[in-house]
């Protein structure tokens, strides 16, 4: 007798307990909840819990049949395992929510402070960009560079100005303290601060489709195909001829004859600016820079 006792007595809890089996009554959670801290090996695990698996066959009368029915691991009903499915399924919610959350104010504050998509709806940038265009603006690049000749632009509509939208995108073509002047032909020259006019230089406008340009007898008959304005510096009013002050751009549409832009409402001030056009993003056919 003793020596059977002996030997029940060294009989291991690996022998009893099967680790490859799930629990009965169980109900495993329907998503995994990713964790920064490595999965425990059940053999390796420093707190002492063994996980409860169900006894193929063992011996329910030995002295080794070892069942805890106090223990916050004694799955009766599955009531446990039910308990922590749920608030598993609860942390997946909440995780997916800081997710959306994080990806909602990130995307705000992109348009808000760095880009911004902006749709064309008029021809008057024909044939740099159409109606159904849609654009991406850059914010940010004026506040470590500085506005050049030939950028497209978005400002706030000049007060006064009429249309239906907030902004307007135009063509730089003027820049603080030049002199723009349109001459025959409907050709635009430009003399740097400090230049007479007569040492003007022609400004090449690749980007203009033929018969886009400004004709003459439009600007010597309406004043609203001037380029002068009330915010130019040459004073009193001369047709066609625009000195540029200080903080302040000379803008045009690339559809010269159907374009509202400096010859109505004259230089925009760098305050409005709201940033450079940099991508023609739709159509995908039209992708790229400008």
């Amino acid at each position: 007798m003793s020596d059977e006792r002996d030997s029940a007595k060294s009989v291991s809890l690996d022998a009893i307990f099967d680790d490859g089996e799930p629990v009965k009554g169980a109900t495993a959670p329907n998503n995994t909840i990713p964790s920064s801290q490595p999965a425990k090996d059940p053999a390796r695990s420093q707190d002492g819990v063994r996980p409860v698996s169900p006894d193929h066959g063992a011996d329910r009368s030995g002295p080794n049949h070892l069942v805890d029915t106090q223990g916050p691991q004694h799955l009766a009903g599955g009531e446990t395992a039910a308990s922590e499915g749920g608030l598993n399924g609860l942390r997946t919610v909440v995780e997916w929510l800081a997710v959306v959350i994080v990806a909602i104010s990130a995307a705000l504050l992109i348009k808000e402070f760095a880009f911004q998509a902006f749709e064309i709806p008029s021809a008057s940038m024909s044939p740099t960009v159409i109606p159904g265009d849609r654009i991406l603006v850059n914010k940010l690049s004026y506040t470590t560079g500085e506005i050049e000749r030939g950028q497209l632009v978005v400002f706030d509509r000049p007060v006064g100005t009429p249309g239906d939208t907030d902004q307007l995108i135009k063509r730089v073509i003027g820049l603080p303290g030049e002199t723009v002047e349109i001459r025959e032909g409907g050709q635009l020259w430009i003399s740097q601060a400090g230049q007479s006019r007569e040492e003007a230089t022609l400004l090449d406008e690749p980007y203009l489709a033929p018969g886009a340009d400004i004709s003459v007898a439009d600007v010597r008959a309406n004043a609203s195909f001037d380029i002068w304005g009330p915010n130019c510096e040459n004073q009193p009013r001369e047709a066609g001829v625009c000195v540029i002050a200080e903080s302040n751009y000379l803008v045009l549409g690339d559809n010269r004859r159907s374009s509202v832009d400096s010859r109505s409402f004259g230089p925009i001030e760098e305050d409005s600016v709201v940033g450079r056009a940099v991508w023609r993003i739709w159509p995908l056919s039209d992708l790229g820079s400008f």
